[in-house]
């Protein structure tokens, strides 16, 4: 593990975080990650992890993040994670809501339909760059990719992903059932740390 400059705020909450509560059956499902990670790192290869949902718009983009921070939380160099659809929306604003209450320094670059946000765990560190492009947009890598199936019905319309190296499906229930419920907040920060603890266990199963 890195001495890390991550905002006090998100090294806080990371250090809640408990990998010991991710049942083995999901430990399984997360394995062909780390399989791939680790053989990146071994060959020093880069490694580039498209995180990919029917709308780009919740669970992509906190996957993404968390990927990323956790990386760099466990120093794992060149770790480059992407996000994308089966069709482009929008970055939901209370993902990027969830994501700054954990303490994540979020601007919004430009407006409209489709807003793009620069989001920042470090002050040194290159911003990820938030909003909602399809899978196979100019944005993202088009070869030497692990493409993460985060949703059921992406993972069913997308059974081939071009220029994957390997498709794993690792899916997560969407907290957009609870839109416009008073537990929006409280679940979409539960489905957070979810993503976060998962992502956690499978950077710190590495060997740097």
């Amino acid at each position: 593990m890195s001495e890390s400059n991550l905002f006090s705020e998100i090294e806080v909450l990371i250090k809640t975080l408990n990998p010991e509560s991710i049942k083995s059956e999901r430990k399984t499902i997360l394995k062909p990650l780390i399989d791939f990670i680790q053989k990146k790192v071994s060959n020093h290869k880069d490694i580039r992890i498209n995180f990919i949902c029917t709308h780009n718009s919740r669970r992509s983009h906190l996957s993404q993040v968390w990927a990323q921070t956790m990386a760099y939380y466990f120093n794992i160099k060149n770790v480059y994670c992407y996000s994308g659809g089966t069709e482009a929306t929008a970055l939901f604003p209370m993902a990027a809501k969830t994501l700054q209450n954990s303490g994540f320094k979020i601007k919004t670059i430009s407006e409209g339909n489709n807003p793009i946000y620069s989001i920042k765990y470090t002050d040194n560190t290159h911003p990820i760059i938030g909003f909602s492009k399809t899978l196979d947009d100019d944005f993202n890598p088009k070869s030497e990719f692990a493409a993460i199936m985060t949703c059921d019905s992406a993972n069913e319309a997308c059974p081939f992903v071009s220029g994957a190296e390997q498709r794993i499906p690792i899916t997560f229930k969407d907290p957009k059932a609870f839109d416009d419920t008073p537990q929006q907040a409280e679940k979409y920060n539960e489905r957070s740390l979810q993503i976060a603890t998962e992502l956690f266990y499978v950077f710190s199963q590495i060997n740097a």
